[in-house]
């Protein structure tokens, strides 16, 4: 009997040990994908200027949502130091991993007193998904994990789970004022990082505040308390002064195309979520106000609204469904009576060995994909080569002409584009200058043209995969894949 307890308690504690010790070999590798060019670029200009660093990707003196007080941090760092951006990011993932995880166990122990639960919890959030892997940030799949570990939202779904581990011990116990204040400096700090997890964290601490049962010595009450914590917050996201907060409410446009995606495939991505939600269901019936319930329909109808009223971007609020069915998941098989723990855990375990499998490429990050087995090897996805080829060439401040995919990440190393790799609210004449990359790269565009969209954004350097044929390029350098990078010959 004691045997079997104990393989109970120490094989999930050793298996999330394991994903830990994954995650910070990754770390070491930091592959390469998706917006790190984005972020690395953020923290070079706040390490050349942190009073006023302009747009992160263009040469223009404009705000940008992106500089967060997460990545003023590391900006600062990376100042202080010396170090390159890519190692001040390496440090920047160890913390946010660090913040997740003691966040994820801190916030279990309030659902749970049993000590495998925050394990558990941790291997139902990193492998109970689906069978079609994909990566996008705010999104704790092992394999979106492992290419998003340095980037703000990690530090701040961690920050979120923190939240409502301190909020469920707020509205129980008798808290003063101070607290309450506390909250909602961190309910924004949450926001200003990554604010599509800040929409995530403020719908999980909604459901934490409507879900309390406060105990009746308890002053302030929950709902007064809740509204001074809210007024903080706001204070906090008007005060910060890199860009205004507010405005991004009107954002919308290319944000909506670029996250219809989150809509497709819904069926292949989470249904292994299902057997969470079967576990929701189950703590419904035994609570109308539990808070996993009630976090779960607030995601669901966030979801849901965005996907009829065609604001994909809302999309981004789906953890905010899968996380409580995910934890839900996890409590069922640590919790209740014996007979019924032993059937959720026989679940359990072939759904998180399924979603296991489904993302066993993410392995190949730390192993060379030589040394994986073939079955292994088929499942892994090789990260971006990255742009340091260029670096003997192109310095800081240097702008560089480049289409869509390597202006994502030659920002990183210092350099300009002349239009964002990424949709720029703030950005004012975004259009014109993704109209002018596309004329310089349009076949039989006359070589004064070129030549005028050239002084016009101050253009030193362009790359491109060798087919640009302008007298006023010299080529200096090949890249892989067949690019080439140009001098512009003034």
């Amino acid at each position: 009997m004691r045997a079997a307890l104990r393989r109970t308690t120490v094989v999930p504690l050793l298996c999330a040990a394991l994903v830990v010790l994954l995650m910070l070999l990754v770390i070491v590798r930091l592959p390469w994908a998706g917006d790190l060019g984005m972020h690395a670029a953020t923290v070079e200009r706040l390490r050349h200027d942190p009073a006023d660093p302009g747009n992160p990707l263009v040469d223009a003196d404009t705000p940008s949502p992106y500089y967060s007080p997460w990545m003023l941090v590391l900006g600062c760092l990376a100042r202080a130091t010396g170090a390159s951006v890519f190692v001040v990011l390496r440090v920047g993932a160890v913390v946010g991993l660090a913040l997740l995880v003691s966040g994820v166990w801190r916030y279990v122990r309030t659902l749970s007193a049993r000590r495998v639960a925050p394990a558990v919890a941790v291997l139902c959030l990193v492998f109970l998904w689906g069978t079609s892997p994909f990566a996008w940030s705010g999104f704790l799949g092992l394999n979106s994990l492992a290419l998003t570990v340095s980037y703000p939202s990690v530090l701040a779904l961690g920050l979120a789970f923190h939240l409502w581990a301190w909020l469920a011990a707020a509205v129980r116990a008798v808290a003063g004022w101070g607290v309450w204040v506390g909250l909602g400096a961190l309910w924004a700090v949450v926001l200003l990082c990554h604010q599509f997890s800040g929409v995530v964290a403020t719908l999980g601490a909604l459901a934490t505040v409507v879900a309390a049962r406060p105990a009746r010595a308890a002053r302030p009450r929950p709902a007064g308390a809740s509204a001074v914590a809210v007024l903080a917050g706001v204070v906090v996201l008007w005060a910060w002064p890199y860009y205004d907060f507010f405005a991004l409410v009107g954002a919308g446009g290319d944000l909506e195309s670029v996250h219809r995606a989150l809509y497709r495939d819904l069926v292949g991505r989470y249904w292994l979520v299902l057997l969470g939600v079967a576990a929701l269901a189950l703590r419904w019936w035994r609570d109308r106000r539990d808070p996993l319930v009630l976090f779960f329909v607030l995601g669901t109808a966030v979801v849901v609204l965005g996907w009829v009223s065609g604001h994909y971007s809302w999309g981004r609020a789906l953890p905010a469904v899968v996380i409580p069915a995910q934890v839900a998941a996890a409590l069922e098989v640590v919790e209740g009576w014996r007979a019924r723990r032993q059937v959720w855990a026989g679940l359990l375990a072939g759904a998180l060995a399924v979603g296991a499998w489904t993302q066993i490429g993410t392995v190949g990050y730390v192993v060379p994909r030589g040394a994986l087995p073939e079955a292994v090897a088929a499942k892994y996805r090789e990260p971006w080569v990255g742009y340091h080829w260029v670096t003997p060439w192109v310095k800081y401040g240097d702008v560089v002409m480049a289409r869509t995919f390597p202006a994502r990440q030659l920002p990183a190393y210092g350099a300009y584009t002349v239009a964002p790799g990424y949709p720029d609210f703030f950005l004012p004449d975004e259009a014109p200058r993704e109209a002018a990359v596309r004329r310089y790269f349009a076949a039989g565009t006359p070589a004064g043209v070129r030549r005028a969209i050239v002084e016009t954004y101050g253009v030193r350097w362009v790359v491109d995969r060798g087919g640009v044929r302008d007298p006023g390029l010299r080529v200096v350098a090949f890249g892989p894949g067949g690019q080439a990078l140009y001098q512009v010959v003034r």
